[in-house]
């Protein structure tokens, strides 16, 4: 059955047959890297996918999987035989990989994959046009979509994570190909489009980290489209509130403006006019001379790392009446353990609250590795997109789920317009 994204369909794998076909799945196993050994240091998006893949095994379908890892030149820009390995082992099953992409030698094995087999290609990034953004109608008639899609029956985009890119592998082959959501792609358009309903009240938004642009872009989403009950700020995002009121910020004020535009603030500062329910802390733990002191939120001095006490008692009385509840970007430098408390205590309190909480990030799995399993199980969905997770909730258009409902109406409706 297709699923709702705003006022389009998108089809999932209950849409197609698969048996006996072969079909062209991209993820997103983009992890972290080990730049001296090549190592793969986090292997939570490999999991994230594991239902999509057995799900097409179990159908035998010949699954031909693609993924990016890196960009050109960074240091973990890499090949993917080492997500081959890993991936085995998560599945419990043989993943061959083809050190090509669209050559001879990718062809030449997917031609020759039996249902039930998997094979993973190269970095999608070798393909220059996979690191160009282009309207889906360009990237469809590019070498890659036009290559790979004769040797395919159907493509599937599981990679939330890039689908607010406009890239080759992901908008180009749902116009040449019938095209659907995996499985977590489809958990992630349910989940998130429960949170911009305006039903079970209250919601509760616990926003913070770095993105602070595209985030004060989702505060004024959720404000104007009343979706939001309470907003609690954290991080760099609530130093902005506070500086845009007024408030010294003290040795933060430098790394705030570097994040954002005269446009951010003009919206950060209409948004706290408006009597918004936007909260901003109350106390924040400073770093000052390399010593941790507690500073009150009216007049911060040195760099603020961390909410404080009062804030977090504040923040988590505001929790424990929700409903639902939004946590993206941690509260404090989590990096260093001095100043993780404040997001600790959070996400703890979300956890004990009768609420279906929706964590952002994956800077949360860290936090929540260190609670024990009972409360783990309450957790009701960690998403896995960064910027994607931030274009959806701020009603921005994602291209890879627009490519994905165009694909809906062509292939499955007959409607081509």
């Amino acid at each position: 059955m297709p699923i709702g994204y705003f006022d389009k369909k998108i089809g999932t794998l209950d849409d197609i047959n698969v048996e006996g076909k072969k079909v062209l799945l991209r993820v997103d196993i983009n992890s972290p890297i080990d730049p001296k050994t090549g190592d793969i240091l986090d292997d939570t998006r490999f999991r994230s996918h594991l239902e999509t893949i057995e799900t097409l095994i179990d159908q035998k379908a010949a699954v031909v999987i693609m993924s990016h890892q890196g960009r050109p030149t960074s240091s973990d820009f890499t090949r993917l035989d080492k997500h081959a390995k890993l991936l085995s082992s998560l599945l419990g099953t043989d993943v061959d990989y083809v050190p090509d992409v669209i050559g001879p030698e990718a062809l030449r094995r997917i031609q020759q994959l039996s249902p039930g087999q998997v094979l993973l290609l190269d970095n999608t990034r070798l393909v220059s046009e996979d690191y160009v953004e282009a309207p889906p109608e360009v990237h469809s008639k590019g070498i890659m979509v036009m290559t790979l899609s004769k040797h395919v029956d159907y493509y599937v985009n599981d990679a939330f994570a890039t689908a607010h890119r406009s890239q080759a592998s992901i908008v180009g082959f749902p116009l040449v190909l019938p095209s659907v959501a995996g499985k977590l792609m489809e958990r992630e358009v349910k989940t998130l489009s429960r949170v911009l309903s305006k039903d079970e009240r209250p919601k509760v938004f616990v926003l913070g980290g770095a993105k602070v642009k595209d985030t004060i872009k989702v505060i004024k989403y959720v404000v104007e489209a009343g979706v939001a009950d309470e907003i609690l700020t954290t991080g760099l995002v609530a130093l902005l509130f506070l500086l845009v009121s007024g408030v010294n910020i003290g040795e933060a004020e430098s790394v705030v403006k570097s994040k954002v535009n005269e446009k951010t603030v003009e919206t950060a500062r209409n948004l706290i006019a408006s009597g918004a329910p936007i909260r901003v802390p109350l106390d924040f733990y400073a770093e000052i001379d390399g010593n941790v002191e507690l500073v009150d939120a009216s007049n911060i001095t040195g760099a603020p790392k961390d909410i404080g006490p009062s804030t977090i008692e504040y923040y988590s009385w505001k929790i424990r009446s929700a409903k639902i509840i939004v946590m993206r970007g941690p509260a404090g430098v989590i990096e260093d353990p001095r100043f993780r408390r404040g997001t600790r205590e959070l996400v703890e309190s979300a956890l004990r609250s009768n609420a279906f909480t929706i964590f952002g990030g994956g800077h949360f799995n860290a936090i929540l590795s260190e609670f024990p399993e009972e409360l783990r199980r309450r957790v009701g969905h960690i998403s896995t997109g960064g910027g994607a997770l931030l274009y959806f909730l701020a009603n921005r258009k994602l291209p890879g789920l627009e490519s994905l409902a165009r694909s809906y109406e062509k292939f499955f409706t007959g409607d081509s317009s």
